[in-house]
């Protein structure tokens, strides 16, 4: 999400198995490989929990009247952009293919948007209307929340706080988890993911939705280049945010430079693809 959010710190037991570093090449932006942390969650498990919550969320915005129709025009644009850019996301996640995407407009003032597990997105109307986004701006938003899912930073989250917190309790079990989850850990999902609206991603997360994001919306001929002025739009929205060394979410300038950064790696796949 788009929002300040914390991450957990994970033991020290758990660092040697639980990150690759190694980054892999191919046309487009680089990104370490998924962390060995999510094999600790059942992805159906986090999917369909993800998917509860967000049909409670879309119901309890119909019964306030803040759920936009399927014809409203802003809900017709953001399921336009989302059909060019889901496509894109299979090579990120196999599972992907298999997710049932909902795209809804939810009526807030609120500068935000998600997609959570399973392809869930949802958008507030601030984040349209008050930062004006172009279609290359909504693509780049949607294109990070979507990584947020296709990497399963959320699972990631979940099997951190369930390492912490149960390492005492199951002692050497942890470690067969990371080749098959251990049945004792399954009851654990609803008590360390809990609300999937408001977890929160590191720094690394942001970042590296950031680079995957702006990658799906050059495949999908959106222009890379809105990043920056989306970001630039972020940051004159969020005057008195914290500095970076006070926030758990990169700046808006550290956003930038790394977008600028890795242009040269998609601007080829935007111009191959063409205008939308």
């Amino acid at each position: 999400m788009l929002t300040k959010r914390a991450f957990f710190h994970h033991c020290a037991f758990c660092v040697a198995g639980a990150y690759s570093l190694e980054a892999f090449s191919r046309d487009g932006v680089e990104v370490g490989k998924q962390s060995n942390f999510t094999k600790l969650v059942p992805a159906a498990e986090v999917e369909g929990s993800a998917l509860t919550q967000y049909n409670q969320m879309l119901k309890q915005a119909a019964d306030k009247n803040a759920l936009a129709p399927d014809n409203h025009p802003q809900v017709l644009r953001l399921r336009s952009i989302s059909k060019r850019l889901i496509p894109y996301s299979y090579e990120w996640n196999p599972r992907a293919k298999d997710w049932a995407w909902q795209v809804n407009l939810i009526g807030s003032d609120q500068i935000n948007a998600f997609c959570m597990p399973g392809g869930k997105i949802a958008f507030y109307n601030g984040i349209l209307s008050k930062l004006e986004l172009t279609d290359d701006e909504v693509a780049m938003v949607m294109g990070h929340e979507i990584a947020h899912a296709l990497r399963e930073h959320a699972r990631e989250r979940m099997g951190k706080s369930m390492a912490t917190s149960t390492l005492s309790r199951i002692g050497g079990a942890l470690a067969s988890a990371y080749f098959g989850v251990d049945p004792r850990l399954t009851d654990a999902v609803a008590q360390q993911g809990a609300n999937l609206l408001t977890l929160k991603f590191s720094r690394e997360d942001e970042s590296e939705a950031d680079l995957v994001g702006m990658e799906l919306a050059a495949r999908a001929g959106y222009n890379p280049q809105a990043g920056v002025t989306l970001w630039q739009k972020m940051d004159a929205a969020n005057k008195g945010a914290p500095p970076q060394w006070l926030s758990t979410h990169p700046s808006g300038s550290a956003r930038i430079k790394d977008i600028q950064a890795n242009l040269p790696k998609v601007n080829p796949l935007y111009q191959r693809a063409g205008k939308p």
